[in-house]
């Protein structure tokens, strides 16, 4: 093994692989150091601390990019695939934590997106052996998939109400009530749907109240609908799982009831 290939593994155990001390230490600081970022930047956004300290925090932040940035550039190094990891969740998460401070040298207004590098924490599943979550997190993203065409349609019905909902308003009230045109009357339409009530706009008719009571009435059965659409699909899922057959020879699990082949391999179950 050539002396490049042995820094290219050696680097790859201690970025990618938390089984190793070096490459736990290596996590365990890394999450050390997006928290302090995270918090740099938000500190950043606070008007009187940014008059007092602005310099210091962005000199800070940018110490920070750097080493992120670094870092990127060694994942990609001793990435044995550097496409497929750029592709990857992680990859693209990773990238999305540095574009911010550069994209806010030019465009300042953008440099609170460095908040993004937050989601960087979710490495904490992999440095504290969390790896069973993340199981649950797959269940609930298949509920979430498998129910999306149910979600949709429900968002369109939804959507037609408070469309149909806010124009009967806008004809009823007018704009001496502030329902000044249909799109902010649908605007009142969605804020009391979803039982949210910011109370900027109210009917100040009978016609008006008794048609805002009705939409009222109508949301506590419309918010159930979702709830139950995802809670039905986990349920599903969950069935799944436990009725899954493994696969002796690649491993594969995410089997139907009645499948007789693996669908990875195409070994016999």
């Amino acid at each position: 093994m050539s002396e490049q290939s042995s820094i290219k593994k050696r680097l790859y155990e201690i970025i990618f692989e938390a089984d190793t001390s070096a490459g736990k230490l290596f996590d365990v600081l890394l999450l050390v150091a997006i928290m302090v970022s995270v918090g740099l930047t938000m500190l950043s956004s606070v008007h009187s601390v940014q008059e007092q300290y602005g310099l210091l925090l962005f000199s800070l932040n940018a110490g920070f990019t750097v080493l992120f940035t670094l870092e990127f550039i060694l994942r990609l190094y001793c990435s044995e695939r550097p496409i497929r990891y750029v592709r990857s969740f992680f990859g693209v998460v990773d990238l999305l934590a540095i574009l911010p401070f550069y994209i806010g040298l030019f465009i300042p207004s953008t440099r609170v997106l460095d908040v993004i590098k937050i989601l960087r924490m979710l490495r904490i599943f992999r440095v504290l052996k969390m790896a069973q979550y993340v199981g649950e997190a797959d269940l609930l993203k298949n509920a979430l998939v498998a129910s999306r065409r149910k979600i949709g349609i429900f968002l369109v019905v939804v959507m037609t109400i408070v469309v149909i909902v806010g124009s009967l308003m806008f004809i009823i009230e007018g704009e001496a009530t502030g329902f000044t045109s249909i799109p902010r009357s649908v605007y009142w339409a969605i804020v009391t749907i979803t039982t949210v009530g910011y109370g900027d706009i109210s009917p100040a008719t009978p016609l008006g109240q008794t048609l805002a009571a009705f939409l009222m009435i109508l949301a506590y059965s419309i918010i159930a609908v979702p709830t139950g659409i995802i809670t039905a699909e986990i349920g599903v899922s969950t069935a799944q799982e436990r009725n899954a057959r493994k696969c002796d020879v690649c491993g594969h699990h995410q089997h139907d009831a009645d499948a007789k082949f693996c669908k990875h391999c195409g070994v016999s179950l």
